[in-house]
């Protein structure tokens, strides 16, 4: 497992350099640039935006129609209400403190893990051992923590370890425990911040010209499928178990946007809600084809204990011996590896690290994030969420929809329970506006508490019951309006509440991490070292094919029109230049967009019509005529070859 920052080629990885070229080349740029820009905003250019549509394009295949999921797209306005009760109104938030001298915003977790890794990389360097610093945006010109070359009791080190291991599972005030006790300062005032407070994530709006509708920006495209998920249900024709997918814009007001793409205020998510029975163990009728893929694992019991040590396991025997909840969420991680296999990310750069309890998300039970390695270190570019009956539940009680499934038992089943029934003429009049609230609060109580209230009301006449908001909270319900007897009931039909397992891509993330793991240099092979390389898989490639005619001769014009057409009409993406650059620098200048594949016409190819055909990484090149050329270009491009010489 690498442990420091490289290039495809194993060359020490300079980020300066790489987002030199990325922003050069235009793949992306900081929105709103000549106004000074804003924090966490970006920009796509052309070769940014065909690589995220090639990717999308990926994603789509590989889950949406391989998996057969129902694509939805849900309005980015959300209604304050429905995220008050998803609960992320209140439990949406991350820990942020501030400075007392310069009002710097700080998030507690990146402020406490940036000082205590330049105190260990201080260590290093007192050691005599080489440090790679985390770059950051040469534009901005705040103080980092500066790395002093002083050495550490060897204790130290490992308690400073053991809290970066287990940075993610603290609480605000533990944070600020951390702070006080090891004397975090801020580098740009040298003096400590304050208590961490609580801060919630997302954009607040009013929906309409009144102030009166508040909502927000949706903070995720998950609440869409859920409160679309009996509508799903009927499209599916009451089958189960079936998945929703939504590919969209979500936004998250961070409070400290940094490294680039890798965190933003505005991103673009691919998410998956699969919908299955809980009973039965959550199993997965396809776990078979994946069983024998062996997974990265960082457990939760691993970063507890204050170590990152990583194992490999065949997540057959990761679910069996339940180090992976369930099959389905097994089935996912399993189906994730793979995605990101195709698109050209480096395996031995990715990980799959199991949340801890107090970084869960508030409506998950179990999560495991893919992590990829970048010069910022390991980023969650994936979530997979076990997130159980949560978000149907809380929306079927607060709205009173039935977010449930029913299907017809095989045989019917026999109940025997205490039920109540409403003398709904007395009951009425008797408790007026208040009538659904406490009829509400019976049917809310278990077998135990009615089989209470059945003798109650034998023996008194009456029974009372706690209802929250009316009167005193006390109610009396008299036996003239009011039954509750024991009954034999037959159950044809089971109903119940499905649970969620949700995978969720930052398809930014994974984009930046990508152009990391893709990119090096010519100075691997004895190069130039300026000569930087992109070596996307031809599948995602911003461009397949670049189109060089060997001079400015007239005669190469029609042949390269013709060959554009032809090479469009497959549906492949080429791009001319005809500069009066050098071929060399013509090819060059285009690795750097990442395109793998380039044609040569010259004066050969207006004797017989053939062309040459370069491959990108290698730079070897065939010679054929142009069917037999573009019939390979389609298959390296669909994925079934790998190499030119194929």
């Amino acid at each position: 497992m690498t442990s420091t920052a490289t290039t495809l080629k194993g060359q020490p990885l300079d980020k300066a350099v790489l987002e030199s070229i990325l922003r050069r080349r235009m793949f992306y740029t900081p929105s709103f640039e000549i106004y000074g820009g804003v924090g966490g905003l970006y920009d796509y250019g052309p070769p940014g935006c065909s690589l995220q549509a090639n990717v999308i394009d990926a994603w789509r295949k590989h889950f949406i129609l391989e998996e057969d999921m129902l694509e939805v797209d849900c309005t980015v306005l959300t209604p304050h209400e429905v995220l008050k009760t998803s609960g992320h109104v209140d439990k949406f938030a991350d820990w942020m403190c501030k400075d007392p001298k310069n009002g710097e915003i700080l998030r507690a977790d990146h402020f406490v893990e940036a000082i205590l890794e330049a105190r260990l990389n201080g260590d290093k360097e007192a050691r005599g051992q080489k440090v790679e610093d985390k770059e950051e945006d040469p534009k901005k010109k705040k103080k980092k923590a500066k790395t002093e070359a002083v050495k550490l009791d060897d204790a130290v080190v490992q308690e400073y370890q053991e809290v970066l291991a287990r940075i993610d599972n603290y609480g605000g005030p533990e944070l600020g425990e951390l702070i006080k006790k090891y004397d975090l300062r801020n580098p740009a005032t040298g003096l400590q911040p304050s208590e961490p407070v609580s801060f919630n994530l997302m954009f607040q709006t009013s929906i309409g010209p009144s102030s009166n509708y508040p909502g927000y920006l949706r903070p995720e495209t998950a609440q869409g499928q859920f409160l679309n998920f009996a509508k799903l249900l009927e499209f599916n024709q009451s089958q189960m178990p079936f998945a929703s997918a939504s590919i969209g814009k979500s936004y998250r007001n961070e409070i400290s946007p940094r490294a680039g793409l890798l965190r933003v205020r505005e991103f673009l998510m691919a998410e998956i809600e699969h919908f299955v029975d809980p009973e039965g163990g959550k199993k997965h009728s396809r776990f078979h084809e994946v069983e024998d893929i062996e997974l990265v694992l960082l457990d939760r019991d691993t970063q507890l204990s204050g170590k990152t040590q990583t194992k490999t396991v065949k997540v057959g025997q990761a679910v069996k011996e339940g180090l992976v909840d369930n099959e389905t969420l097994g089935y996912f991680l399993a189906r994730i590896h793979l995605f990101m296999q195709k698109i050209g990310v480096d395996l031995s750069k990715m990980r799959f690290r199991q949340h801890m309890a107090n970084e869960m998300a508030h409506y998950a039970c179990d999560c495991w994030d893919c992590e990829l390695f970048t010069t910022s270190g390991w980023i969650e570019c994936v979530g997979c969420a076990d997130r159980s009956a949560y978000d149907l539940s809380v929306h079927a009680k607060k709205t009173g929809a039935p977010l449930v499934v029913r299907e017809r038992r095989e045989e019917p089943l026999v109940i025997e329970e205490w039920q109540i029934d409403i003398q709904r003429k007395k009951f009425g009049p008797l408790f007026k506006k208040d009538a659904k609230t406490v009829e509400a609060a019976l049917e809310a109580t278990s077998q135990e508490q009615r089989e209470q209230l059945a003798k109650e009301l034998s023996e008194t006449g009456s029974i009372s019951i706690e209802v929250a908001g009316v009167g005193d909270g006390k109610v009396q319900v008299p036996k003239e309006s009011i039954a509750i007897e024991f009954r034999k009931r037959v159950e044809n039909t089971r109903e119940f509440v499905p649970n969620v397992i949700e995978p969720s891509f930052g398809i930014g993330r994974i984009l930046y991490s990508l152009m990391e793991h893709s990119f090096w240099t010519r100075a691997s092979e004895g190069g130039d070292e300026a000569r930087g390389v992109l070596s996307f898989p031809p599948t995602v490639a911003p461009t397949k094919v670049l189109l060089v005619p060997l001079s400015s001769n007239p005669q190469f014009k029609p042949l390269l029109k013709q060959l554009s057409q032809r090479l469009r009409t497959a549906g492949i993406s080429s791009r001319v230049d005809d500069s009066s650059a050098s071929i060399g620098k013509r090819y060059s200048r285009n690795d750097e967009l990442g395109t793998p594949l380039g044609i040569t016409i010259d004066f050969q190819t207006v004797q017989d019509g053939s062309v040459t055909l370069r491959d990108r990484d290698s730079t070897s090149q065939v010679r054929a005529d142009q069917e037999k050329i573009i019939d390979a270009i389609k298959s390296l491009v669909e994925g079934e070859k790998e190499l030119v010489s194929d």
